[in-house]
């Protein structure tokens, strides 16, 4: 079973070597020293993301630096990297904010606008110190004008979550919400109920991520031990144990799984999509946003919002900052702490009027 279990995951990998391979085709060619050099210490994920990220910095460079403007990235050199300055990095970090891609779609040109927020921002800038701290420490570029740059400060935001009757109410509108549907929709709605009902139940009992969602297979369920066997974010092996009303919604949606053909290499995942193929995050992002709207309109609510109901709900009944880390698989507990950090400020709130000092 485990190395079913990590096909799943080696496919992924696979996929993603694959499109890093392309893109550092498009870009100078010392770009691959560096990624070569963080191979054994970051996954596959994180690598690729890092390309995106620094393929949008030289083609920064070529769109708005005249001595670069005419010339092939292919050709570019290293050395490039020591004639820019702070300032010109500060202009980079500006541009980020929102910027347009020109790309061909379906044959035809195209212009796609992107925007980063604060994480956004940091995550490229990061991505970019990196990628000249691999470069200076080795002594193959004099200067590293990243480290003059103030990184973008993140603003603390509030912890969107659903509350106990916002929780309630979303599973009832899953699976008794299309009564009032007709046609194709009522027909949508009841071919993916089951199937989304579980999904919802699923994130909302156990709190994993919507990525350890996509990659079950169904002999990672144990029903005797009401437990399932997720990769984490990472790669390691972990065992989550879920409650009787994960283990209802998982029964019905597992047999009416039965009925259906997988499509060739998906037999072993857990949930299919309408094509019969292992679902995807985006598809289960798509789906939680399309139930969440019908309950509150107020909150932005995503797979990750889910996670973080139950991690309240798992403190706020156990007070045990441990455990939830543990059961989320944070590695570090002070990730766990910065979340629930509010709840502890209530408990300590309510603590200073538990103890009476005289009787009335």
């Amino acid at each position: 079973m485990a190395d079913k279990k990590q096909t799943y995951h080696a496919e992924k990998d696979t996929q993603n070597v694959l499109q890093l391979r392309e893109l550092l085709m498009t870009m100078p060619p010392f770009a691959k020293q560096y990624f070569r050099a963080i191979e054994p210490t970051t996954q596959t994920r994180t690598r690729l993301s890092y390309a995106y990220d620094i393929r949008t910095f030289f083609r920064y460079l070529q769109e708005t630096n005249p001595s670069l403007k005419n010339k092939d990235i292919l050709t570019w050199k290293v050395s490039l990297l020591d004639q820019l300055t702070a300032v010109d990095i500060e202009e980079y970090q500006e541009f980020l904010k929102v910027y347009n891609v020109d790309e061909s779609v379906a044959g035809s040109p195209q212009s796609r606008r992107f925007t980063n927020d604060e994480k956004g921002l940091k995550r490229k800038m990061s991505a970019l110190r990196s990628f000249y701290a691999y470069f200076y420490k080795r002594e193959m570029i004099q200067t590293n004008p990243t480290l003059l740059v103030d990184m973008p400060k993140l603003h603390e935001k509030a912890i969107v979550r659903l509350d106990e009757g916002e929780t309630a109410a979303l599973l009832d509108y899953i699976e008794h919400g299309g009564e009032a549907l007709t046609g194709q929709k009522k027909v949508y709605y009841e071919k993916t109920r089951v199937r989304d009902l579980a999904i919802v139940t699923l994130l909302l009992g156990t709190g994993i991520r919507v990525s350890e969602c996509v990659g079950l297979d169904i002999d990672d369920i144990d029903f005797r031990n009401n437990g399932m066997r997720i990769i984490r974010k990472g790669g390691s092996e972990s065992i989550v144990y879920f409650g009787d009303e994960v283990e209802k919604a998982l029964k019905n949606w597992i047999e009416q799984r039965k009925s259906i053909i997988p499509a060739e290499g998906d037999e072993n995942a857990l949930f299919y999509s309408s094509q019969r193929k292992r679902m995807g995050v985006q598809a289960i992002e798509n789906m939680v946003k399309k139930y969440a709207r019908q309950v509150t309109t107020t909150k932005k609510i995503t797979p990750h919002k889910l996670r973080s109901t139950y991690g309240t709900a798992l403190y706020r009944e156990t007070g045990d900052i441990y455990l939830v880390a543990d059961v989320l698989g944070h590695k570090d507990v002070n990730t766990t702490k910065k979340h629930y950090a509010a709840m502890d400020d209530l408990r300590r709130r309510q603590a200073a009027g538990a103890v009476r000092l005289r009787e009335d």
